[in-house]
Parts: C-alpha cells; sequence; structure tokens
C-alpha cells in the first residue's frame, strides 16, 4: 500500500512553526510575508519531506479577505464580550475587520459558523467556549447513543477546523483545544484549586457548589479543581451541596435556590453541617446566586458567603464585593488573535489569580 502523502501539518511540525506560517511561506498569502529564515527553513523542510502542496489551497490563501470570525457560545455572557473587545483590539492592529457570530451552546451552529468562514475566505476564526467533556461510562453517564453524536460532532468540527487550516486560513481555540489545533488554555482546575485553598485559609470548613452544566469541560474542570483541593485539605462538600445549572445569572439563582430549599428542608441536618461558603464556578451564577439567598431572606455574607470566578467586569456593580478568580480575558482575546494570525509560534496556558473580597470574610473559631 502506498504512503500517505506528506501533509503540510507534517511540514509544519518538523520545521518547528505554527501551520499558519508553514501556510504563508508555502502558499503565499495576500496580507503577510514570513521572515526570510522561516520561510527557507519551511521551504527546505518541504522539499525534504517531498511535501506537494495544494493548488487550490495556494489560490485561497493568496486571496483571502481582511475578515476574522470570532465564534462565541453566548455573546451577552460578559466572560465572552470581553474576550471579544481583546480579539477586536488585536484584529484591528492588523487592519483586519472582526466577524462575530453567537451560538448560544450549539454544536451544529457551531459547526455551520466554520463552514462559512470557510466559504467567506475569512483570514483566521477563533472559537471561544467551553468543550464538551465526554464521559467514559459510568452510571450517571448519558445514554450511549447521545455520546455518539457528541463524540461525532466533535470530529466533524475538528476536521472543518483542521481543512480551514490546511487551506490557509488561521485558526485558534480558546479554553480548551480541539484536536491539536493551537488553543489558549485557561487553567480551570488550578484556579479553582486555588480559591479552595484561600477560602480554607480563611477559616471556612463547610462548602457547597454550584457547578453549572452537566457535561460541560469548563464548569467540570473548575468543580474538579475545586473538589479535590478540598479533599486534599481534609474537607469535603457533601452531595448534596453540589448542585448543577445553567452557565447564567438565572441558572445560579435556581441552583442556589435549589440548594437552600434542601438546607431548610433536611431536618437531618443540624446547623454545623450547613455549607458556609457556596463556590459557583462562574461569576454570573455567583450574581444569580447572591440574589437567592437575598430573596429567602438571608444575607451575604452574614448568613452564607459566595464565591465565583472569572472576574468579569460587570462585578463593580455587585454588593458584596464578589470574591472570585481573575481570568484575563482581554488579554485572552488578544493572544489568541496573534496565535490565529501566526504571530505567536505557541500554545498559551493562562492561570487565574484569587481576589478576596467582601463577599467571603475571615472567619475566625
Amino acid at each position: 500500500m502506498p504512503d500517505a502523502p506528506v501533509t503540510l501539518s507534517q511540514v509544519a511540525r518538523e520545521a518547528g512553526v505554527s501551520l499558519a506560517t508553514a501556510s504563508r511561506a508555502i502558499n503565499g498569502s495576500a496580507t503577510r510575508s514570513v521572515r526570510e529564515d522561516l520561510r527557507e527553513r519551511v521551504l527546505e523542510t518541504a522539499r525534504r519531506l517531498d511535501y506537494s502542496p495544494d493548488p487550490s489551497a495556494q489560490a485561497m490563501a493568496r486571496g483571502r479577505t481582511t475578515a476574522l470570525g470570532l465564534v462565541v457560545h453566548d455573546i451577552s455572557d460578559p466572560y465572552f464580550s470581553t474576550i471579544a473587545a481583546g480579539v477586536a483590539r488585536a484584529a484591528e492592529r492588523e487592519g483586519l475587520i472582526v466577524t462575530l457570530a453567537s451560538t448560544e451552546h450549539s454544536p451544529d451552529r457551531e459547526l455551520a459558523f466554520v463552514e462559512l468562514a470557510r466559504r467567506q475566505r475569512s483570514r483566521a476564526i477563533i472559537l471561544a467556549g467551553s468543550r464538551i467533556a465526554l464521559p467514559d461510562g459510568g452510571p450517571e453517564s448519558p445514554p450511549a447513543e447521545i455520546l455518539a453524536e457528541a463524540a461525532g460532532k466533535a470530529r466533524a468540527l475538528e476536521m472543518a477546523l483542521t481543512a480551514f487550516q490546511e487551506a490557509g486560513g488561521g485558526v485558534a481555540t480558546i479554553g480548551q483545544g480541539v484536536g491539536g489545533l493551537p488553543v489558549v488554555e485557561i487553567d480551570n482546575a488550578g484556579g479553582a484549586g486555588a480559591l479552595a485553598r484561600a477560602l480554607h485559609g480563611a477559616g471556612y470548613r463547610r462548602f457547597g457548589v454550584l457547578t453549572g452544566p452537566p457535561g460541560l469541560r469548563t464548569a467540570a474542570d473548575r468543580t474538579d479543581g475545586f473538589l479535590e483541593t478540598l479533599s486534599a485539605l481534609g474537607c469535603a462538600a457533601l452531595d448534596r451541596d453540589v448542585v448543577d445549572g445553567n452557565f447564567t445569572r438565572d441558572g445560579g439563582y435556581e441552583a442556589m435556590t435549589r440548594l437552600l430549599s434542601r438546607m431548610r428542608g433536611d431536618a437531618a441536618r443540624s446547623a454545623g453541617n450547613i455549607p458556609e461558603v457556596v463556590f459557583a464556578v462562574n461569576d454570573v451564577m455567583a450574581v444569580g446566586a447572591i440574589a437567592a439567598v437575598r430573596d429567602a431572606g438571608l444575607s451575604v455574607p452574614g448568613d452564607i458567603a459566595v464565591a465565583g470566578f472569572d472576574d468579569i467586569h460587570t462585578l463593580r456593580d455587585v454588593t458584596p464585593a464578589l470574591t472570585t478568580v481573575r481570568v484575563p480575558l482581554e488579554e485572552v482575546g488578544e493572544a489568541a488573535t496573534r496565535l490565529a494570525l501566526g504571530l505567536e509560534a505557541k500554545n498559551m496556558v493562562v492561570h487565574g489569580e484569587v481576589v478576596l473580597r467582601d463577599s467571603t470574610p475571615e472567619r475566625s473559631g
């Protein structure tokens, strides 16, 4: 059986450059040039590997537009709008115009927008948003047909993005990677673990968690990082104090309402067995959780403390000031743009910073 043809990805890997840089060196570009030493290295590697350029890819690369596509899950969420601001700033510096699409968490819409960017010959595309976590069996896993459908959609997205990149377009993802494509990864588990340690250090010993939607990898990573760190510290959140909900303000409100109902309705509980602090895995959920506490006739932090994650800009209007994990979201958007355009050669991991505020005062005793 004949050997498979050498791909542009193999040339890029062997030459030690990004796929976007390799594409510009071989296929040419209507908008950007490649440093001469890099171009020579890529061309020499291509000759050594006997790589044959795709004429249609060359034509597409040389005729790309000045559009950069940004695909987010929910533009009304301050997390995504702040990332979009960073993308827009970096794109403007490169003379590009951002076209924005909001998928409303639909994998089908996400794939459709990628295909549209390919047909429109966009210069690059950036995907911002959590990937689906596919559990490997277990009693709480979704039915096999649902898992198979989700896996199929994930493969289709990876194939579409890879084809877009092989044809000369730039690609980057934010949050978690898609296959081996360029990514600006956020250390969600590490940030949540650091928050758990900080709250433990402030004197908290009984914890609740509002986890976000089942199957969403960002939510799962933050929940796991928080709970695993608590376990290492000799603490644990009871299963009944870990409540899922949508990644929205209303989702946080509803999840906290259910948690408060459980706390009040469980006659077997003693006052010493009720959460002192609740971690919502993003800030908009935390804002909803605070509202639910108040509507229940309780106070934050007097009756229960609340913490979030992301440090979205709208927190400046939240009272009490919310403890959170600060993620430099605008900088994340800028970094992803540079990565998609081949201005950065390596993937990045962004670490959060714990910010303790009035919603989680120190506890004594």
